[in-house]
């Protein structure tokens, strides 16, 4: 199965990806902080490799296989203090 992005696309709430296997995730831009503070430009400002989608500007990496696992931002600690 290939899980390597087709395409992607930003809106004001959400990141778009289309997977080469016909899946579209749809995940939401709170999960990603730098992606969610950025410019509409830099938001679309981006490179596809096989294994997911590079923000040089905003120094942002996100990979397919994190999406899938529903991960988001991981070099923050994004837990809800219970």
């Amino acid at each position: 199965m290939n899980i390597s992005p087709q395409s992607a696309r930003v809106d004001d709430n959400t990141l778009w990806v289309e997977l080469r296997d016909g899946r579209t995730l749809g995940v939401p831009l709170v999960w990603f902080p730098r992606l969610l503070s950025a410019t509409h430009e830099q938001r679309n400002t981006f490179e596809l490799s096989p294994r997911g989608i590079h923000w040089d500007a905003l120094d942002e990496d996100i990979s397919i296989a994190g999406l899938l696992d529903g991960l988001g931002d991981m070099t923050h600690d994004n837990r809800i203090a219970a």
